[in-house]
């Protein structure tokens, strides 16, 4: 409405009701609160992930990657393991580290296919470890992830990631 309103008197020739100094000044202290409360979150997210990370870490079964990478084989596959320039068709789950899943093919009913080196880190480096019939519990570090940006809604700046992967096929890059 407000906008629209400036627009209007834009139009007609009218004084603007807030001075430019003004309207900049108020967006400049909404840019300074916003990037307060991402840098709040940041700093939550990094220290709760690494909390998390280090207690999965003691879990039996549980091992961990040069990269800081985590997982644990739930089952174990015996095909070929896909290269980086394959396709793959995946069923995966994600959740925060609270349980809060953000996605899950699962969900949808219907698995999901892409080229291995087209996504995050943390599942290239994982994929082409999981023979074909795999399915791994799978634990990355925001660096692995999304990192200090986060992604969309669900997944805030310096968020941990869990997923569940299960490799069902795996299809030579046309």
């Amino acid at each position: 409405a407000a906008a629209a309103d400036g627009l209007k008197d834009a139009l007609a020739g009218a004084k603007p009701a807030a001075e430019p100094a003004a309207l900049q000044a108020a967006l400049d202290k909404l840019r300074t609160d916003m990037e307060a409360k991402a840098k709040t979150a940041a700093d939550k997210n990094g220290k709760d992930g690494a909390a998390f990370r280090a207690e999965y870490a003691k879990t039996k079964g549980v091992k961990k990657t040069e990269s800081g990478m985590l997982y644990e084989v739930l089952t174990a596959g015996t095909g070929a393991k896909p290269k980086a320039t394959d396709k793959v068709k995946v069923n995966y789950r994600g959740t925060l580290p609270n349980g809060t899943e953000f996605d899950s093919s699962y969900k949808r009913g219907q698995p999901v296919d892409f080229q291995v080196n087209q996504i995050i880190p943390g599942w290239q480096e994982a994929l082409v470890m999981m023979p074909k019939g795999s399915k791994w519990k799978v634990v990355l570090p925001p660096e692995l992830a999304y990192g200090d940006q986060g992604a969309g809604a669900a997944i805030g700046p310096n968020q941990t990631l869990v997923f569940e992967i299960e490799l069902l096929d795996i299809a030579a890059a046309p």
